[in-house]
Order: C-alpha cells, then sequence, then structure tokens
C-alpha cells in the first residue's frame, strides 16, 4: 500500500478510534452509576439495564475492530527486537493492546453473566464489579498513553 493511502487510513482509523472512546466511557459511567443503584436501593435488573450493558458490549467491540484495524496500520506499532527497549514503541504495541483486551473481555463478561445469572442483585453486583474495573483498566490505559482523557488528541 502507498504511503499517502496508509497515512490517510491512520488517521481515520485513529479519529474514529479517540472518538469511540468517549461513547465508551459514558456508557461505562452510565452502566456503573445504574448498577450502583441498583445494588444499593435493591432494584431490580430491568430491561434498561440489559439494553445498556448490550450497547456498552456493542460500542466496545466496535472500538476493538477499529483498534485492530488501527493496530495494523500505526506507525507507533513495531514488530521488532528494538520495541521492548523503547518505551512508546512497547506501550504501543504491547502494553496498551493488552490492556484494552482485557477491559474488552471484562465489560463482555459483565453482558454474558447476566444472562446467566437469576437474581436482580447479583446481577448488578457482577455488572457493577466487571465495568468497574474494565473502567479503571482503560483510564490507566489512556493516562499511560500521555495522550490524556478530555484532550484532543492530534495524530
Amino acid at each position: 500500500m502507498e504511503f499517502k493511502q496508509r497515512h490517510k487510513m491512520y488517521i481515520g482509523l485513529f479519529h474514529t478510534h479517540s472518538a469511540l472512546r468517549y461513547v465508551v466511557l459514558l456508557l461505562l459511567i452510565v452502566v456503573i452509576a445504574k448498577s450502583l443503584v441498583g445494588v444499593v436501593s435493591k432494584k431490580p435488573f430491568e430491561k434498561g439495564d440489559e439494553k445498556l450493558t448490550l450497547w456498552l458490549m456493542i460500542a466496545t467491540h466496535t472500538q476493538l475492530l477499529v483498534g485492530i484495524f488501527l493496530y495494523f496500520v500505526s506507525p507507533w506499532v513495531k514488530f521488532a527486537a528494538s520495541t521492548m527497549k523503547d518505551p512508546q514503541l512497547r506501550y504501543w504495541t504491547v502494553e496498551h493492546a493488552t490492556i484494552m483486551l482485557i477491559a474488552v473481555v471484562l465489560i463482555t463478561l459483565a453482558r454474558s453473566t447476566t444472562k446467566k445469572l437469576t437474581g436482580d442483585n447479583t446481577k448488578h453486583k457482577k455488572v457493577l464489579i466487571f465495568t468497574s474495573i474494565a473502567l479503571v483498566l482503560i483510564l490507566v490505559g489512556i493516562i499511560m498513553s500521555g495522550r490524556g482523557i478530555l484532550i484532543p488528541v492530534r495524530a
């Protein structure tokens, strides 16, 4: 692929990936807040809660797919012996992908466990635990990048 085309693809994927993080973060905060209220006030796990976890999972998986495409066109991802010696290359090649993949798995588990559990309070607790850990991991991963959470990023 020609450099210009690859660069355009990288820029488009980069901005899409950056914008989607706000959707994922917003949905995570809403799901965590609703689950916390559900646990504390012993509310039933309703259709709305189920739909929120579904939308969170869809947004997260979309973010993952965009991230996978971005991973293979990014100039910051290098598969070389020297990658592990360079903190920035190591972060983008190994650490970011690993942290975010664990967060995606936790969000997916939060959604899938609600299908198998029967008690409403248990469902709220599982969603609260898994999504809270995922949020912490995502925030740590974003902060480690040095790009900031609320600051617009540039490619």
